[in-house]
């Protein structure tokens, strides 16, 4: 079963939509008990760093999924902000991340191109991973931000792309995932990924 993490921040429905469509059982919840006994889990967000880091603490969720997922080792996929609270900080705000990845969110800083980056965008593969495993030719994902995550350990590194400067994409670190795009706006592009997160020791409905 895959646990939406539901902390008031995030695109949840078209989410747990789409995991549904892919046949995987779902469910959105921020109670530990459910939490704990998940597979895996989903870590959605869309607005501003801080608040979200809030809203984590408010729920009395860090405790709790840092012992899922940094002691348990249990799988977890950020998406857009869900990616950058895993980093240890961000440019957004001042409160400090989950700091699950050696890595910082840092404000756009390019000239001549609009802020947010808003829009399809290609997405170059930079490791061999499941995640990325049968991905197509050209990785178009859906993106929103204003802010991107830059990774101090390069091995960490899964998607880059380009957006005046070429920033990370996307991370993986042992049982620890994150994209900056939509995958659940991403059409075939997303429903693959999200078939690649979830088939793994996953129960199908």
């Amino acid at each position: 079963m895959i646990c939406i993490i539901d902390y008031e921040v995030g695109n949840i429905g078209s989410i747990k939509n789409m995991i549904k469509k892919i046949g995987y059982e779902c469910i959105v919840s921020r109670e530990q008990e459910i939490i704990k006994n998940a597979d895996k889990l989903l870590l959605p967000g869309v607005g501003s760093f801080d608040f979200a880091m809030r809203k984590l603490e408010e729920f009395d969720l860090i405790d709790i999924l840092n012992n899922e997922v940094l002691i348990n080792k249990k799988p977890i996929l950020g998406i857009c902000l869900g990616m950058q609270l895993m980093t240890k900080g961000s440019d957004e705000g001042e409160k400090k991340g989950l700091a699950w990845i050696d890595a910082y969110t840092n404000l756009f800083q390019v000239d001549k191109l609009k802020i947010p980056h808003m829009g399809w965008n290609l997405v170059n593969i930079e490791k061999k991973h499941f995640l990325s495993d049968d991905l197509f030719d050209e990785n178009r994902f859906y993106f929103v931000h204003s802010y991107h995550v830059q990774c101090n350990n390069k091995e960490d590194i899964l998607f880059s792309t380009e957006y005046g400067v070429n920033f990370v994409s996307g991370f993986a670190k042992d049982n620890i995932y994150g994209v900056q795009f939509h995958p659940e706006k991403s059409h075939k592009f997303g429903k693959k990924l999200f078939e690649n997160f979830c088939s793994k020791e996953s129960k199908k409905c």
